[in-house]
């Protein structure tokens, strides 16, 4: 397969879409706020959780960029600047962020280095900045709107069920709400991703290459 860059690409973009929503799930049920519906000192006090969860979710994020990557070459076929665009933005999204992890890991340092709310509220100062508002978060969560456009544009090329996009987006923003949503959105979201990702590893080299590849299969 390695030798075989038609398969490699397939096989890895479609598999990732399996993995990331079953990390996803997992971080959010090892991070120890969570699991307790929110509140200070969790961080301080667990920080071997916090460690292991930051560091999943922030792998659930990067490696979902394969799977957009597919996405986009499939969505391309019919109408490839809608793909490319929608594509490039949820790119870009998901990597800023996978870096909000990181905070993760300041909330737990600062809240047992002071006083849990002290350090709390320090924390919220630092990741409040409008740099890290409008450098990080406000793209992260427009990546995660995108990586629903892009689903919806594989969907009128026919490359996805139309319910496929919606689902991945509930699955990403409905997941932390412990526990019911953490059960209906992870579902949601391994349904979204996975049916993608499935038709991905069900492919032919030749459907997966399009036009091209069919053309060059037929001879």
């Amino acid at each position: 397969m390695l030798r075989d860059p038609v398969r490699f690409f397939r096989t890895v973009a479609g598999t990732s879409l399996l993995v990331v929503p079953v990390l996803y799930v997992a971080g959010l049920l090892i991070d120890p706020a969570i699991r307790a519906g929110g509140g200070i000192g969790y961080y301080g006090a667990h920080p071997g959780q916090v460690s292991i969860s930051a560091s999943v979710l922030h792998w659930s994020w990067v490696l979902l960029v394969p799977g957009i990557l597919g996405m986009i070459h499939l969505a391309r076929e019919r109408t490839p600047v809608a793909a490319h665009v929608t594509g490039a933005i949820a790119v870009l999204g998901v990597i800023n962020f996978s870096s909000l992890m990181l905070g993760d890991f300041v909330y737990s340092r600062l809240e047992r280095a002071m006083e849990p709310e002290a350090g709390s509220a320090l924390a919220d100062l630092a990741l409040g900045d409008p740099g890290a508002e409008w450098g990080f978060r406000v793209p992260g969560f427009l990546g995660m709107l995108f990586v629903m456009v892009l689903a919806l544009v594989m969907a009128y090329g026919k490359k996805a069920p139309w319910w496929a996009g919606p689902a991945m987006l509930v699955g990403m923003l409905g997941t932390p709400i412990f526990p019911i949503g953490t059960v209906v959105g992870g579902l949601a979201y391994l349904a979204g991703a996975g049916v993608i990702g499935l038709r991905m590893l069900r492919m032919s080299d030749a459907e997966w290459a399009g036009p091209a590849g069919k053309l060059t299969a037929a001879r």
